[in-house]
């Protein structure tokens, strides 16, 4: 375990808009690597809202959806989003930035969140992340993904891109 790992989880929204900061600052976009990133960065957040569309947080330890196949899909998505920026970014500095705060902030919410699940639900999270627990059938709901706030994820790929747009318009 990360020493410091629900710290570093608290402070991964904080981190994030600092690497953003970074990212625009370092980024050196083309037409053609803003649009192949954005495509990318696209499957990442349709993976977020599909998850957010099934996840009852808190409440439970849900297995429909994507969670039938990862522990973790809104990180899944989180990180297929962070890999379309760096494509759009076209920038090396921002790779490597990218690739030290996902896996750092990642790993710690993972870790943060895992501690929290075994505590509330016990035999149940330990059933699902040893794949042995009951499958779940539950119908995907966009109800479901606004109450769990992923229009917040989408909003910022989406002001993201258009920063990096902006940036490239400036730059020619």
């Amino acid at each position: 375990m990360i020493t410091g790992a629900p710290v570093l989880a608290r402070w991964r929204v904080p981190l994030g808009f600092v690497t953003a900061a970074v990212t625009l600052a370092f980024a050196r976009p083309t037409w053609r690597s803003l649009g192949a990133g954005f495509a990318v960065a696209l499957v990442g957040e349709l993976i977020r809202i599909w998850a957010a569309g099934h996840l009852e947080k808190s409440r439970e330890v849900t297995r429909s959806g994507p969670y039938r196949f990862a522990r973790h899909p809104l990180y899944v998505g989180s990180s297929v989003m962070a890999v379309g920026i760096v494509i759009a970014a076209n920038s090396v500095s921002v790779a490597v930035v990218a690739a030290i705060y996902m896996t750092t902030t990642i790993v710690a919410a993972v870790q943060t969140e895992e501690a929290f699940l075994r505590r509330t639900f016990g035999d149940a999270y330990d059933r699902y992340s040893a794949s042995t627990a009951e499958p779940m059938t539950r119908r995907f709901s966009f109800e479901r993904a606004l109450r769990n706030r992923e229009y917040r994820a989408l909003a910022g790929l989406l002001i993201g891109f258009a920063l990096l747009a902006l940036k490239l318009s400036v730059l020619l």
